[in-house]
């Protein structure tokens, strides 16, 4: 990894913040040719394309079953089924506490006010099936929606393994399409004969897929625009191997995976990056990513390292835990030498589904709160409204809206 000072550490920190999720440039015509053929053709061109891209058989049906679901999950180990298991119950409880409450409260007397919490009707949940299978992307974009309370719940995934159908049997998915890419995001958007429409698209995908779902944004929800996986670690002490190790890591996803390391400690940045070279050993795509993406960043003090950490606004970043108060752009934080960003991967519980070039700086990761509808609630008496209807009606009609002055005003005359 090469390692930055000065001039050049902040040249490096500039481009990291003009930089956007992905660049979809140039996929956007064809994935525009997709999704105007699935919305016109439905099922005969979501067919055509998952035949050509998806590894569909000539005559398998679109929708897998739940006998097939079932079988695949007879199929994998006991010792994946554990860590199903134990993956599967943190990620809930984190759901279940992070599940936003109704409420209600008498703002002033004759006037309540609160929320009111529902679900989303239906949801669609991508989840990857190229260079790597993804069941754990499965568990994090399925439970949140569980736990909301969703009762229509589709997943999509392009040449499924047995691991991810038989994830999907353990969290009782009914209804599995083993397509994916721009056609995928389509189908769920606009709905064909086979694939009902949802509400809203979770979910990581390829540059097809990020497209395809900035193109339906303005006609189905979506979570965000997910590109390569990014992260940073912050530190002036710490275990160079651990360090090397995580940043191997995330390298391993992605040629295009964005690794950082930031530190004031000229002597430690030294000796990560050399732990790197042998962190990385044989791993292809993580050795191409690191010398691609991979960077060192040493800056003046620890208070420049803390303004580089959030002008990049990372989707994974590992800090010390005094420096926690001082993170305030990033998708998701890890705290010291013993969370690797791994155990998030799986099974810590927090959401891996994460904001990526640099929209950390205006949300966070995939929540429960995605799949809910947060819904305002007000009930006025009418001694409450008389306490505000002289407000109401001078803001009314200093907007020259008089019919809405005159439906207060109608009030309080009638006997």
């Amino acid at each position: 990894m090469r390692i930055l000072r000065g001039r050049q550490a902040e040249t490096r920190i500039r481009a990291l913040e003009k930089r956007g999720a992905t660049d979809l440039a140039r996929v956007e015509k064809k994935v525009a040719r997709i999704v105007a053929d699935i919305r016109k053709n439905g099922d005969r061109a979501l067919r055509r394309y998952a035949q050509q891209w998806d590894g569909l058989k000539l005559k398998q049906p679109l929708r897998i079953s739940e006998a097939q679901m079932e079988q695949a999950w007879r199929s994998v180990s006991e010792e994946f089924k554990q860590a199903l298991n134990v993956a599967a119950g943190n990620i809930r409880q984190y759901c279940q506490w992070q599940m936003p409450q109704p409420w209600n409260k008498t703002l002033t007397p004759g006037i309540q006010v609160g929320q009111v919490v529902r679900p989303l009707q239906s949801t669609g949940c991508y989840v990857p099936g190229g260079r790597y299978p993804l069941p754990s992307t499965m568990l994090m974009t399925v439970i949140p929606a569980q736990v909301a309370g969703v009762p229509e719940i589709r997943v999509v995934s392009p040449k499924p393994a047995a691991e991810t159908l038989a994830t999907a049997h353990f969290l009782g998915v009914r209804e599995f399409y083993p397509v994916g890419g721009a056609q995928a995001v389509a189908a769920l958007a606009y709905g064909t004969a086979s694939v009902p429409k949802v509400d809203k698209i979770v979910g990581p995908g390829n540059l097809f897929v990020t497209a395809a779902k900035k193109l339906v944004a303005f006609d189905c929800g979506i979570d965000f625009l997910a590109g390569p996986t990014e992260v940073v670690i912050m530190c002036e002490r710490g275990n160079a191997r651990f360090i090397a190790a995580d940043l191997v890591a995330q390298a391993e996803h992605d040629p295009d995976a964005l690794a950082i390391f930031i530190t004031a400690s000229g002597s430690l940045a030294q000796d990560v990056a050399a732990e790197i070279t042998l962190a990385a050993g044989n791993n292809d795509t993580a050795r191409l990513s690191l010398k691609q993406n991979g960077v060192v960043l040493v800056a003046q003090s620890h208070e420049q390292a803390l303004e580089y950490a959030n002008r990049i606004a990372a989707e994974h970043i590992t800090v010390n835990k005094e420096d926690l108060p001082q993170i305030h752009s990033a998708g998701s934080i890890f705290i010291g030498d013993y969370s690797p960003q791994a155990a998030g991967d799986y099974a810590a519980g927090p959401n891996h589904v994460l904001p990526t070039g640099a929209a950390a700086r205006f949300r966070g990761g995939l929540s429960v709160q995605d799949f809910v509808k947060t819904i305002s609630v007000q009930q006025l008496s009418r001694p409450g409204l008389d306490s505000i209807s002289k407000a109401v009606m001078t803001l009314a009609e200093a907007e020259g809206l008089k019919a809405h002055a005159e439906s207060i005003r109608v009030r309080s005359t009638h006997a």
